[in-house]
């Protein structure tokens, strides 16, 4: 059975750090484009960043570019993102998503993504 399994959420004042994980397991991922999403209180889940399977090309929401950083470690059937100058706007639960195809590339539509975790929250006070 794969599940994605998220951590690294809590609570942070603005301007602060906090590093998601995303450990996978059931199967690996390492040729599999993977994602970030996030969804507010009230509103539609949003892409935040995606990371193809080559570890090359990464994609952002204009919104967090500059403040965060997706990364994988294959080795270890995880992603990770950082992300740093946190604002009260990005309180949301943040889900980690993956593609089930081999060599797919990073995307930002969720429609494109197969596997998804169950969230963790993020909450940051002004």
């Amino acid at each position: 059975q794969v599940q994605l399994v998220e951590s690294g959420g809590g609570l942070v004042q603005a301007g602060g750090s906090l590093r998601l994980s995303c450990a996978a397991s059931g199967r690996t991922f390492s040729r599999n484009g993977m994602g970030w999403f996030r969804q507010a209180s009230g509103k539609e889940r949003e892409f935040v960043a995606a990371i193809s399977w080559s570890d090359v090309r990464t994609y952002y929401a204009d919104s967090v570019k500059g403040r965060f950083t997706i990364s994988r470690d294959n080795a270890k059937n995880t992603v990770y993102l950082q992300m740093n100058s946190l604002k009260p706007e990005d309180t949301a639960v943040y889900y980690c998503a993956a593609r089930a195809t081999a060599y797919s590339r990073a995307t930002y539509s969720e429609q494109d993504y197969d596997y998804w975790g169950q969230g963790t929250q993020v909450t940051v006070s002004s």
